[in-house]
């Protein structure tokens, strides 16, 4: 007598459930190459502010005062090009940092890191714009729109993961709220900052030095487990 053969009981690889994460230890290459192409995201758009370095259209036997004046104007793209890479650089070590944090990755949180290093690939072109156009009130908004985007998506994937138990060690309440307050805080201060490059570009840009000390006054409220969880093995 023939007939279908039964699944073996003991099967040691059974279908992965709908809506499962992926680990970062025990084979977790899933995990490894969603940081693997964060990685790259922010490797290329780092890379593509180079594009917008222009040499500058001078007489070869131009002087050394003329050259250094080129150089240093905006529109030569320096400014724009060390802005960038340095705010990139920002985000790419809160995002390393968040990484560090994840014990496993699940299906939504991907997603709001796709959302999130679509925002990041962005970033080069409103970085440009402001380069040349620093006076104008619509690239000081589109580039103070791009960062407080991502801020807010560092937040929403810190809450979610917190949430969703993805977290090597859960945080208490009080790390939580600590969390929340100093990496919601940069982004309010860009968006309170936005009505006023209606009237003064420049100052609306200035006004972002606030974050300087207000973070420091932040971080005094630091609970003491907090450490414990932002470093957690």
């Amino acid at each position: 007598m023939s007939g279908a053969p039964m699944p073996a009981p003991d099967d040691p690889t059974p279908p992965r459930p709908a809506g499962a994460s992926f680990a970062r230890e025990n084979g977790g290459l899933e995990f490894d190459r969603v940081s693997f192409f964060s990685d790259a995201i922010y490797a290329i758009a780092m890379t593509l502010l180079v594009v917008d370095l222009r040499v500058p259209d001078l007489a070869p036997d131009a002087g050394g005062v003329a050259l250094f004046a080129a150089l240093t104007n905006l529109e030569s793209g320096v400014f724009g090009f060390f802005l960038g890479f340095l705010l990139l650089g920002r985000y790419w070590v809160a995002h390393h940092r968040f990484f560090r944090l994840l014990g496993r990755v699940d299906g939504r949180l991907i997603s709001l890191n796709l959302l999130y290093l679509a925002l990041v690939a962005f970033m080069p072109f409103p970085v440009s714009l402001l380069s040349q156009f620093s006076a104008n009130v619509v690239s000081v908004v589109l580039f103070g729109l791009c960062m407080a985007a991502i801020s807010l998506l560092e937040l929403v994937m810190l809450r979610y993961a917190a949430a969703a138990g993805l977290t090597r060690r859960p945080p208490s309440a009080a790390t939580l709220r600590f969390a929340t307050l100093a990496s919601g805080t940069p982004p309010l201060i860009m968006l309170a900052s936005l009505p006023l490059a209606a009237w003064s570009p420049g100052l609306a840009l200035l006004s972002w030095l606030l974050m300087i000390p207000v973070g420091r006054l932040i971080d005094r409220r630091q609970p003491a487990d907090f450490r414990d969880f932002a470093e957690a093995d």
